[in-house]
């Protein structure tokens, strides 16, 4: 088993990639006489392929041309073009270096020869304005490992004549690299994808060879939600030109639900029309699975020692105490063992051992992390425990004031802060944050050691101390990372002065 998916849903035949294509039978030897792409996106109805009725024969011809030496034996498609190209320019090496494994693909070792980022430099939010204004990319918290989510939306691309595709990929770019430090997710909402929206297939190949091995390294899975048969097919032909590692990353998911076992789904704001598409599929399809009524209220269904998913108000009732039993047991075990940790914080830990961990806590059973094995299993649950509050550790009412900080010079800002937190935070959530905070200085006064900065620390836990009741933007996600390292590094002005 890859250890990449050990914490992403062991065992699901139904999201793991499928390999076998049956053949349609079509011979009519007209395949390639268009000079059209292959089209890879739904039908009017959205239950199809727009080609479907070739594709399975254009597996086998794309194969034959992706495997030749492109002699003009057959005319050649404009994508196919960017293919042989991008091989020329590079004098061979993209596709031609590296060990090649025994079910055909390239090594791990050999990532870095599929292309290296471009020279672009970094432009501020500000200057994407043109593509982010789309909300193609959103950033949605983490997963239940702890790990970074980060979504990319089809049916929100404009037709391909309003937008820039190379300007949607340094935005891509600029995204991911505020994320790429540590582990992260992507779900991928295929659907909404037309003839009219789409990217060339020869973009595809320029993303993933520019998004370097940096990118990839941390990506734990990327999430195919809806995919059509074409885009199975596109990955059967691709596959030989992918490293093996990066490819067990990729699942299939087919229906929405399917995104519980690894989301947190009810902070995942998924587009109206893949809504609306999910739900006729499932009508359709009728797939087995049982809702867990999740839509019921959860304080009816929490147990007296449950701790994850409730309110500060329920613990402390049920426990007696204003700091959780989960946060003091979390931190007091990182503190005395974690300190030194490289990447503390910044890595995920197993889905298992992880739903065990919070089994025992929400039953209200003694947890010794040190049977374990792993620091970083106290540190996802403590994570975990902050983002799973049915509301924020700051409040959903300090949200928008917190947002609006950024526009106040330094001096009006610390008055500001220092009146937030004392006047209306509530007090327990005060002492919480407080408890926590102080941790957390800790862990920058060892920066040396665990890599881990106010910057870094803020990028982790910015997401789980405050969250807006719908989507946040990525320019306020921004903005709630800018509060979160400043409330780390004033530490001693704001909660012992």
């Amino acid at each position: 088993m890859d250890p990449d998916l050990s914490a992403s849903g062991e065992g699901n035949s139904q999201q793991h990639i499928q390999e076998d294509f049956p053949s349609d039978g079509n011979e009519d030897g007209h395949l390639f006489e268009s000079t059209e792409e292959p089209e890879f996106e739904f039908d009017e109805s959205g239950l199809e392929l727009a080609a479907d009725d070739a594709a399975c024969d254009l597996e086998a011809e794309l194969r034959d041309n992706f495997r030749s030496t492109y002699t003009g034996e057959i005319p050649l498609l404009p994508w196919e073009m960017d293919l042989y190209l991008a091989r020329e320019n590079s004098d061979g090496s993209a596709f031609q270096s590296g060990s090649i494994t025994p079910d055909g693909l390239i090594d791990e070792d050999f990532e870095k020869e599929l292309g290296t980022p471009s020279d672009a430099e970094e432009e501020d939010e500000g200057e994407f304005q043109d593509v982010a204004q789309h909300n193609i990319l959103e950033v949605v918290g983490d997963d239940v490992c702890g790990r970074k989510v980060i979504i990319f939306s089809s049916c929100k691309l404009p037709a391909s004549e309003k937008l820039d595709h190379q300007r949607l990929f340094l935005y891509l770019k600029h995204t991911l690299d505020q994320y790429v430090e540590n582990d992260y997710v992507i779900v991928y909402f295929h659907y909404g994808l037309t003839s009219k929206n789409k990217p060339k297939l020869s973009w595809l190949l320029q993303v993933y060879r520019e998004l370097d091995r940096k990118y990839k390294k941390n990506l734990k899975a990327l999430y195919l939600v809806h995919p059509t048969r074409f885009i199975k097919i596109l990955w059967n032909v691709f596959k030989p030109f992918i490293s093996a590692k990066f490819g067990r990353k990729v699942m299939y998911v087919n229906y929405l639900h399917e995104l519980k076992e690894h989301l947190h789904f009810d902070q995942l704001v998924v587009p109206e029309p893949v809504l609306q598409y999910d739900a006729k599929q499932v009508k359709s399809n009728k797939p087995p699975y049982p809702y867990s009524g999740d839509g019921l209220d959860i304080a009816t269904r929490a147990k007296q020692t449950q701790q994850f998913g409730v309110t500060l108000n329920h613990v402390r009732q049920n426990y007696k105490c204003v700091i959780p039993p989960v946060v003091e047991g979390s931190v007091e075990y990182l503190r005395a063992n974690a300190l030194d940790v490289e990447g503390i914080f910044r890595r995920s830990a197993n889905a298992r051992v992880l739903k065990e961990v919070q089994k025992k806590f929400n039953e209200g059973l003694p947890v010794d992390f040190s049977t374990e094995g792993d620091v970083h299993i106290a540190a996802v649950i403590l994570k975990t425990f902050l983002r799973e509050l049915q509301e924020p550790l700051l409040t959903f009412d300090l949200y928008q004031p917190v947002v609006r900080l950024h526009n106040q010079d330094e001096e009006r800002q610390m008055v500001e802060v220092k009146r937030m937190l004392r006047e209306e935070l509530p007090e327990d959530n005060y002492i919480v944050l407080k408890y926590i905070l102080q941790f957390l200085t800790e862990i920058v006064a060892h920066s040396e050691e665990n890599k881990m900065t106010s910057m870094n620390l803020s990028i982790v836990f910015g997401p789980n101390l405050l969250w807006p009741k719908g989507q946040a933007s990525l320019s306020s996600m921004g903005y709630l990372n800018s509060f979160t390292k400043y409330l780390i590094d004033h530490y001693r002005d704001l909660f012992e002065s």
